[in-house]
């Protein structure tokens, strides 16, 4: 029985065919620092085969919303610029969590206040007029005030304890919403 070994190094094609990843993106991702290759006297770009593991961690994280800047910062905080492994996964996760859960929040908000209002910002001028006629949203600043306030407390923008969004723009009793 033949033995198949195993490349330890991957060209950028073979790195692009096995992660699924096209090789301008396996470019731009080294361009930024994710991801790291040799050359050979050639010029060509050689991947040690952990890469993959980095560029997979680079597309979840990507697919769960992150930017790059976040997937920098998180790849930097390894040793070494090593390959994350399960626990620096689980560790970068949590950290994540907030945010994903404060832009969830967000697109929830969004969602729900779509067809009508869209936080003063102001999609509807119709509406608003008649909803929000002293413009009572303007005075806590510019733009989608209901959809970018953070609670004081340090709770999910706008959440309250019964999971409900509160309204941002908070105003006067004997003052029209801005709803």
């Amino acid at each position: 029985m033949a033995q198949t070994t195993i490349a330890k190094e991957l060209t950028i094609g073979q790195l692009a065919q096995r992660s699924g990843v096209a090789t301008s993106a396996l470019r731009f991702y080294e361009e930024q620092g994710l991801i790291a290759s040799r050359r050979t006297s050639g010029n060509q770009r050689r991947y040690h085969r952990d890469m993959l593991r980095r560029v997979a961690f680079i597309r979840v994280s990507q697919n769960v919303g992150m930017p790059l800047s976040a997937i920098r910062d998180a790849l930097g905080k390894l040793p070494e610029g090593r390959t994350p492994n399960r626990d620096d996964w689980a560790i970068v996760s949590e950290s994540w969590r907030v945010d994903l859960d404060r832009r969830i929040h967000r697109l929830r908000q969004l969602r729900d206040d779509l067809t009508g209002c869209i936080g003063c910002g102001c999609l509807s001028l119709e509406s608003c007029l008649l909803a929000n006629p002293d413009d009572i949203c303007a005075r806590r600043g510019s733009g989608p005030r209901r959809l970018l306030e953070n609670d004081i407390d340090g709770t999910v923008d706008g959440a309250r304890g019964d999971g409900r969004a509160s309204d941002s723009c908070q105003v006067p009793e004997n003052e029209p919403s801005c709803r």
